[in-house]
């Protein structure tokens, strides 16, 4: 209905019905905390009530002065909220949770007991159980406290005991409510004027400017530009100046659509090539290190061997990574063995060292290796390097290579900050997204995925991160056919 109005008019009536709406909920919510408040403070009331009860109960439960005990609970009932509407009670319970005195002797009568009542339990219940203050409440919001009241040795020699119907804890919502919505009349009679006037003065330039947006398309472009209307007011000045530029770049919206498919796909191509030579550069630091120890150390047999062993290797990595972009590619992948721990442990350690960071290994194998080496060692080699950024100089890297008849897992453990389950979601989100420099993560899940595997962040009560790479022990071949 509002829309059909002219927009002279819906500017004031729109402003005063979003200032009725704002009032109304700014009421309600100040109604709800101050019913809150309210029965906080009841709460806190009958609280002191009944720790003052059963202090001052002591010494009368001691010496057995029914009477006395009877003029307390008058007095003390006086200070409970409701009292004066009788929504309000009180008692002295024995031992054995039976009322010695109370201040509405026909509603909680002598004698009764009161605590199996409440318990629901059978002849053989004890009072005793009832060692610490209990607060019970009831659909209809009533509310019952029992305070034990104690001994200075620690004996139980009674209880105090304070019952609240429900309307004590009924908030007045009219009175609570009686501000906010003055606050809103008021509010509604100093801006609806306000913003009439305001309506009117912003509804004669864009009557001005209407009549020329409606001969767009009829009318010659330079015409209509030539009848837009000059004027020193800002609105209607940007309001034309908006008109002219959507006459004069309707064929540039064309131009820069095709440009901004071109950029697209550059930076698609760009994303690709930083992950690519990510996962190229990640063995190539350890394949330098070992030149480097081959060059030092060549003369020796056992280590020129070793080495070469991992240069091989790792160039095979880089040739399976590489390959994997070539849709028709297939290159025969190896199974994984324990030595390949021990080659990315080697490769990960030209980034370990230069930052002091203490890098552990353990390898738990009690069953025949039949998964792929190639996709496991990039795994293996992510999620290290990864551990070391994030432990920091000095701190420590842990790794576990396990192996069974059923799964191969990898777990990595490291002293920066804790990772999450839900940090690591989101973490790969992003890696996954603009972000090719933590590409590592989403390369480790995509791995696992690929071979019907996980990738998770694993919880515990410990401060550090702790991540595991898990994929069944068979070949992809394999799990291909099983699915």
């Amino acid at each position: 209905m509002l829309r059909r109005l002219p927009y002279r008019l819906q500017v004031p009536l729109g402003l005063t019905l979003g200032v009725v709406i704002t009032a109304l909920i700014v009421t309600i919510v100040a109604a709800r905390i101050s019913a809150g408040s309210a029965r906080m403070m009841t709460l806190a009331t009958v609280d002191s009530a009944i720790a003052l009860l059963g202090a001052k109960a002591r010494p009368l439960l001691v010496a057995d002065d029914t009477w006395r005990v009877y003029v307390l609970l008058r007095n003390t009932a006086a200070l409970l909220p409701g009292a004066d509407k009788h929504h309000a009670r009180a008692a002295v319970l024995d031992v054995q949770g039976k009322i010695v005195a109370a201040s509405d002797p026909v509603r909680l009568e002598t004698g009764r007991d009161v605590l199996r009542e409440l318990a629901h339990a059978g002849p053989d219940a004890q009072a005793q159980q009832w060692k610490q203050r209990v607060a019970l409440e009831r659909a209809d919001k009533a509310l019952t406290l029992i305070h034990p009241v104690s001994s200075e040795d620690g004996q139980i020699l009674g209880y105090s005991y304070v019952q609240l119907d429900g309307p004590v804890f009924a908030p007045d919502w009219a009175a609570l409510a009686k501000p906010a919505f003055l606050g809103a009349l008021l509010a509604v009679g100093f801006l609806a004027p306000i913003g009439w006037f305001v309506g009117n003065r912003m509804a004669r330039p864009v009557r001005r400017i209407a009549a020329c947006i409606s001969q767009i398309g009829h009318v010659e472009t330079a015409a209509l530009i030539s009848q837009l209307p000059i004027d020193t007011d800002p609105e209607l000045d940007r309001i034309g100046n908006a008109v002219k530029r959507l006459l004069q770049e309707m064929e540039v919206r064309r131009q820069a659509e095709q440009r901004a498919l071109s950029a697209e796909r550059m930076a698609a191509l760009g994303r690709i090539t930083a992950a690519v030579a990510h996962e190229i550069n990640n063995p190539l630091g350890g394949l330098l290190t070992a030149t480097q120890t081959l060059r030092l150390h060549g003369e020796s047999e056992t280590t020129r061997v070793k080495t070469l062993d991992l240069i091989e290797r790792g160039l095979q990595q880089i040739r399976a990574t590489v390959a994997s972009l070539l849709p028709h590619a297939r290159i025969e992948d190896r199974p994984l063995e324990v030595g390949d721990l021990e080659d990315v442990v080697a490769l990960v350690q030209f980034t370990a060292t230069p930052r002091q960071v203490f890098i552990k290994s353990q390898a738990d194998v009690s069953s025949a290796l039949r998964v792929p080496s190639a996709a496991v060692r990039q795994a293996m080699l992510n999620l290290m390097l990864n551990a070391v950024k994030a432990a920091g100089e000095q701190g420590w890297v842990s790794v576990k290579l396990e192996g069974c008849a059923e799964s191969v897992s990898f777990t990595v453990s490291n002293s920066g900050n804790r990772l999450t389950a839900e940090d690591l979601e989101r973490s790969i989100a992003a890696e996954s997204g603009n972000d090719p420099r933590g590409f590592g993560l989403w390369v480790c899940r995509e791995i696992a995925t690929q071979f019907a595997g996980r990738f998770e962040a694993i919880d515990s009560l410990e401060a550090h991160t702790r991540l595991m790479f898990w994929i069944p022990n068979r070949e992809r071949d394999v799990v291909t056919a099983i699915d």
